[in-house]
């Protein structure tokens, strides 16, 4: 779907209803007045960086419910940030699967700006590039499969099963199962084309088994706000959502909920959701870490609300932090996990 222009004053504008899914209509109000337990920073304005999706949507009437203007707006395009706003990056991967959308750095430009940004963008790249994801986790001593990076048709050093994958995959594109080192040689060989594979190589992990569902747990500003399960379909053993998976409402083990904290802070990324999966000994693995997680009120009735009002507190945390700096700066951003990844990103890997 096409971004809404940066120059929409953006508070009028509306969701195709779906099955399931509620009708949501934005539209100009003034802000309300504000008690105590609202969460407010000094801005007005609440920018959204990312796609027209129901997700995005919904994030922008929440928050437009705490008195701020919310505007969906196309990350190539950003419009001029005054002092006090929020960016919050919902930047994607790319549907080719190699590479990151545009507009990614002009975060930092609002910045600069005075806007305090939420989902910085090497938070986002760390979390986008699967490379990247896998050296924070390990940094962080943070649960997750084996994992190692080919280049070409060769085999990682520790045994079968593997999943190979993308660096910069999603919805389940090209994500395969290999059961010997005979079949990974045959699945590297038939992507090693693949202008992905090209660009950037591939993962290749230890499968956890048993396989066919997982946690998915949505995390906004260090609080566990949402989760599901998601189960694969029969002779499926990817539980993607576009893949046909399907997934209920479930209140996540405290175990898991600490994985997951502990993963998105390895990032240092605001908003994103955590994929989990238990082995058959009861052990919680990260699979991944989803900059630009879609999550809907199935996650929780009041999961855009939560998810809102703890971005908006850290907004606030964060500015009071800095003072009376007057500059938006954001905090707690994440290094370089191995020499070479702030050069890999600048580069648009």
């Amino acid at each position: 779907m096409n971004s809404v222009p940066a120059t929409q004053e953006a508070m009028t504008a509306s969701i195709a209803p779906s099955a399931g899914t509620p009708h949501v209509r934005l539209t100009p109000t003034a802000p309300r007045e504000s008690s105590l337990t609202e969460p407010r920073c000094e801005g007005d304005s609440i920018f959204i960086f990312g796609k027209e999706t129901e997700t995005n949507w919904a994030l922008a009437a929440a928050f437009a419910e705490f008195g701020h203007r919310a505007r969906l707006v196309d990350a190539g395009a950003p419009p001029r940030a005054m002092e006090g706003d929020v960016a919050l990056g919902r930047v994607d991967v790319l549907p080719t699967v190699d590479g990151v959308e545009s507009g990614l750095w002009q975060l930092s430009r609002l910045e600069r700006q005075g806007a305090q940004v939420l989902n910085t963008p090497l938070a986002l790249f760390a979390a986008h590039d699967k490379l990247s994801t896998a050296l924070f986790l390990g940094r962080a001593g943070v649960a997750q499969p084996r994992t190692s990076h080919v280049s070409d048709v060769s085999l990682p050093s520790f045994p079968p099963p593997y999943v190979v994958k993308p660096r910069f995959g999603s919805w389940g594109r090209d994500v395969v199962l290999a059961r010997d080192e005979d079949e990974l040689r045959a699945q590297l060989e038939r992507f090693r084309f693949r202008q992905w594979f090209l660009r950037h190589g591939a993962l290749v992990q230890s499968l956890v088994e048993p396989t066919g569902r997982d946690l998915r747990i949505v995390v906004a500003a260090g609080r566990v706000v949402g989760a599901i399960e998601r189960r694969a379909l029969p002779g499926e053993w990817r539980t993607n959502i576009s893949l046909g998976g399907v997934r209920r409402r479930v209140s996540p083990p405290l175990a898991a909920q600490e994985l997951a904290l502990r993963a998105v802070a390895a990032l240092g990324i605001d908003l994103a959701g955590v994929d989990i999966a238990t082995d058959e000994t009861g052990g919680l693995y990260v699979l991944e870490v989803n900059g630009a997680v879609d999550f809907t009120a199935e996650y929780g009735a009041d999961v855009f609300t939560n998810a809102a009002t703890a971005l908006l507190e850290r907004a606030a945390a964060r500015r009071a932090i800095a003072g009376g700096s007057g500059r938006g700066r954001s905090s707690g951003r994440v290094q370089p996990a191995a020499p070479g990844l702030a050069r890999a990103a600048s580069s648009g890997l």
